[in-house]
């Protein structure tokens, strides 16, 4: 009888230890692997990182774009722009202009 209980408190003991790993290793691979694990935090540090570049060359492109437009301004109004603009819209050239025709291929 008593050789069964120490067979039994071993495998028990065994049990609790083997239950015991695969409870800290399942919660360690989500850790690592999971939707808030480490892996999502460095995709998500390159997305953000992505993201601040595109941002970036969004604002350089809006400022260059805002100085476009206020340079059309009614009250301060560029020659150049107007004539330019005048000339891209309606199909102008000036007598002036040198005109290069090209042959389509």
């Amino acid at each position: 009888m008593v050789t069964h209980r120490r067979r039994r408190t071993i495998l028990t003991v065994l049990g609790l230890y083997f239950l015991a790993a695969l409870f800290i290793g399942y919660f360690g691979i989500n850790a690592f692997t999971g939707n808030h694990g480490l892996r999502a935090q460095q995709d998500l540090e390159q997305q953000l990182a992505t993201m601040k570049d595109e941002l970036g060359q969004l604002k350089a492109e809006r400022a260059v774009w805002e100085r476009r437009v206020s340079l059309l301004r009614a009250d301060r109004i560029d020659p150049d722009m107007l004539d330019e603009r005048a000339r891209a819209l309606l199909g102008y050239a000036d007598p002036r202009d040198l005109t290069l025709l090209l042959h389509p291929r």
